[in-house]
């Protein structure tokens, strides 16, 4: 794939992210005048219920199944048949795995809860585990989704992978509205979790369900428009599956890990439930901070990923290399603005989602946005770094930095319990972007000895010009934010959810043009190269 086609597909995959995150903020921002988010029961129950087929999808479609699929279908595309009978049998048995993991975590429903919410009242808790036997189907469709989605990847149709969660967020939105129609709306969470019935529970949880189930479903009309056609087969023998499934084996332990630092986490959190900032707020903190990972660095990446595949399935590190350096590069470019104009927009942010909700709420939330958005650029360098050993079929590697990553994470987690609940949320989200950042820098060691060189001399310096941007940068955008009001209960920037977008827009602004401008007069090789062509097609139009 030449560099014109790693940017358009980027450019489509990004397009698709952006329109479906947006409404995942939508719904978001409805979810909580529906049920409330900071000291709220009833958002808790349903965050800790609704993360448990979230948990398990992002370590599948991370692990297992991203780093399983590409790598193997592209190699699979060497047969004589063009990888088609690989990619049924691959199907048929990750489908099947898929039906059994669903209905065994259902069932497991009461123990899940248990699990994560041994801090919650039990009222909240029992409401917790209704809501789980409605969510947890939700694992199958995730898989579906991402085996589908990465079929497609793989075959370079990118667009479908991206655009689909529209559809699952317009579903889920639509089930939110009606919702607020017949039971009405509850922004400041006094709903108690016993005030619930089974149809409220059921067309809660039930519509969310719909939305994940219609996003991997339809996925199937697109397979049809690229020539594959899903067949059953259950002859799994003969087509080098046991080589996927050496590579599951280490992927499935980082799942177990990372279930693990998911409960010690979530158990943590739950000591504030009620009280401050708990386990519904540290979700909407995540979705935000996913906000530019999923747009830059997925995009870019998932792009990447299918080129560092190619060039690894033929031996050819030279290649592996330079994709990964041109990946980090680029995708750190924009995610370094993104980072610290998040931080300067966290309150901000907080009053868009919770506009009702007292001031001192907002700051609690803001300042959990905030901890989570210091580890956003390492966050997003561990993505890339991952996939390229992913793309070298080594998934043994991975499983140990997570390890790592796991064991300094729990630890310090529970020193969080002797904490004030104020500051239990804001402390995890912290201790996650440090953990973060040490499993980056132990992965980088890693890959670095995997190829030999990683190209350091022109990522660091990459990153130091990235740097001097960012200082003058940060100034201007703490300057607007307070001239806004950004800091005040009554000022304007935090007077209500127009004037919290119109302050975000402002302070985004002021930040980009003074970081850019200062990337241009230091003639940054990343900027210019990716503004130089805009030029050339602007002179041309002249």
């Amino acid at each position: 794939m030449a560099d014109g086609g790693i940017g358009r597909a980027s450019l489509f995959l990004a397009s698709g992210t952006v329109v479906s995150r947006m409404l995942g903020f939508v719904k978001a921002i409805v979810l909580a005048s529906a049920i409330g988010l900071v000291g709220s029961g009833s958002a808790d129950a349903f965050a800790v219920a609704n993360q448990l087929p979230n948990t398990i999808y992002v370590v599948v479609a991370g692990g297992v199944l991203s780093a399983v699929l590409v790598p193997q279908i592209v190699r699979a595309g060497l047969h004589d048949d063009g990888g088609h009978a690989y990619i049924n049998r691959l199907l048929t048995l990750s489908l099947v795995l898929l039906a059994i993991a669903t209905a065994t975590a259902t069932l497991a429903a009461p123990l899940f809860t248990l699990l994560y919410g041994t801090q919650l009242s039990a009222e909240t808790r029992d409401l917790a585990t209704i809501f789980a036997y409605w969510c947890l189907p939700q694992i199958f469709f995730y898989g579906l989704y991402t085996l589908l989605g990465e079929v497609l990847n793989a075959r370079r149709s990118f667009g479908p992978f991206t655009w689909v969660p529209v559809l699952n967020n317009v579903v889920a939105i639509a089930g939110l509205v009606v919702f607020m129609v017949l039971y009405g709306a509850d922004p400041n969470g006094e709903r108690s979790p016993g005030e619930w019935d089974f149809s409220m529970i059921a067309l809660l949880a039930g519509s969310a369900t719909l939305g994940i189930a219609a996003q991997a479903v339809v996925l199937f009309w697109f397979w049809r428009r690229i020539g594959l056609r899903y067949r059953p087969d259950f002859r799994w023998r003969g087509v080098g599956l046991g080589d996927a499934g050496r590579m599951a084996s280490w992927t499935f332990g980082m799942l177990l890990l990372t279930t693990f630092a998911g409960i010690v986490e979530t158990n943590v959190v739950g000591i504030a439930s009620g009280e401050g900032a708990s386990v519904a707020a540290l979700g909407n903190a995540w979705l935000i901070f996913m906000l530019p990972h999923s747009v830059i660095t997925v995009s870019i990446a998932t792009a990447y990923f299918t080129r560092m595949s190619e060039h690894a399935s033929v031996g050819d590190i030279d290649k592996v290399r330079t994709d990964v350096s041109s990946a980090i590069r680029g995708v750190s470019l924009i995610i370094v603005l993104a980072a610290i104009v998040l931080v300067m927009c966290a309150y901000p942010f907080a009053t868009v989602f919770t506009p009702g909700a007292s001031f001192d709420s907002r700051l609690a939330f803001g300042n959990v946005i905030a901890a989570y958005v210091v580890g956003l650029v390492p966050f997003s360098f561990l993505f890339i770094v991952q996939r390229a050993f992913y793309a070298l079929g080594d998934t043994k590697t991975p499983f140990f930095f997570t390890l790592f990553q796991v064991v300094l994470f729990s630890s310090g987690a529970l020193l969080l319990v002797n904490v004030t609940p104020d500051w239990i949320a804001m402390g995890i989200a912290f201790l996650t972007s440090v953990a973060c950042l040490a499993q980056t820098v132990l992965a980088t060691v890693l890959l670095r000895r995997k190829l030999g060189e990683l190209d350091g001399w022109r990522i660091t310096s990459s990153f130091v010009r990235y740097t001097i941007a960012a200082v003058p940068s940060l100034v201007v955008g703490f300057l607007v934010l307070v001239a806004l009001g950004g800091l005040s209960s009554t000022g304007f920037a935090m007077s209500g959810l127009v004037a919290a977008v119109v302050s975000m827009v402002a302070i985004g602004g002021a930040m980009s043009i003074v970081y850019f401008g200062v990337l241009w007069i230091i003639r940054s090789p990343e900027l210019r190269g990716f503004a130089q062509p805009l030029l050339d097609r602007v002179t041309r139009r002249r």
